[in-house]
């Protein structure tokens, strides 16, 4: 009769459902979302509509002259309060380079794009431990920026009143600028603040950088938003000051991963755990 209530009691509490640690109360508010593996059909969506969605919103905010180019004086007028306003010398010794500044202009207009984009992929396909979370990074350092674009219409050094700022693009009729020559209309001109070529440059050089197996490659990733800098400053696309709001909107993307994954990106395992199916063994083999 003993064993018998015994294994009623058994019974009874294997129906009772057990309290998973980290899952109830307040625990649930602090539970770290683990990794999954990237879907390759989900991931290509999601990048297209996101930069979509990305280029619609920044294009749509009001071209607020008036107050972007008065922005733009006193930005200029308080880096050359802190000694820093050099950007016109940089502007103006680049383009008396034509091969340089050649180049520069067309540096400003494909590597953004290509080199973020090789990243994301080699991400996906050698760290997808790490992909969703870093792209959570990328994502939310550019919504971040077009809050900025919205709340601080600030005009690019090529187009500030009275500047003596060369527009290299015009001069030198390169494909360069989505805001100068023809493509003028089709993008937001005062939408310079903050940088993102300098915060997804700076993305792209931290995530090589932590995550590289190779030296080189690794000192590459740290050079790489180095010569962005001077590209952006170098065709008067940029203040210094713009790289710095891109490189806050950076910061403020990785405190987002940290609460939302609770680690930094970098410190979660390479690949997704429990993602390798298991070695099928042969029968009669070891």
């Amino acid at each position: 009769m003993g064993d018998a209530i015994v294994r009623t009691r058994e019974r009874q509490e294997d129906g009772v459902p057990h309290p998973v640690p980290g899952t109830t109360g307040r625990g649930l508010l602090r539970r770290p979302r683990a990794p999954r593996r990237p879907r390759l059909w989900f991931e290509i969506l999601l990048i297209a509509l996101s930069y979509w969605t990305y280029s619609l919103v920044r294009n749509a905010v009001p071209e607020q002259r008036t107050a972007a180019l008065r922005n733009a004086d006193w930005i200029w007028h308080a880096e050359q309060q802190l000694g820093i306003a050099v950007e016109e010398s940089v502007n103006h010794a680049v383009n008396s380079v034509t091969w340089l500044v050649v180049g520069m202009n067309y540096y400003y207009a494909t590597l953004h794009f290509v080199v973020t984009l090789g990243v994301l992929v080699w991400l996906y396909r050698s760290h997808p431990g790490r992909y969703a979370a870093t792209r959570l990074v990328l994502f939310a350092t550019t919504g971040v920026a077009l809050v900025g674009y919205y709340l601080y219409p600030l005009a690019p050094p090529r187009l500030m009143n009275g500047g003596h700022f060369v527009d290299t693009v015009m001069v030198h009729q390169t494909w360069g600028s989505m805001a100068s020559g023809d493509l003028k209309n089709m993008s937001n001109q005062y939408a310079a603040m903050p940088s993102m070529h300098i915060g997804w440059s700076v993305w792209c050089g931290l995530t090589v950088f932590a995550l590289a197996s190779v030296p080189w490659v690794r000192v590459l990733g740290l050079l790489y938003p180095a010569l962005t800098l001077v590209v952006i400053v170098a065709t008067a696309n940029h203040f210094w000051l713009d790289a710095v709001g891109g490189v806050a909107c950076l910061a403020f993307a990785y405190g987002v991963a940290l609460v939302w994954y609770g680690k930094l990106p970098y410190a979660l395992p390479r690949m997704v755990p429990g993602a390798a199916r298991p070695r099928r063994v042969l029968p009669g083999r070891a």
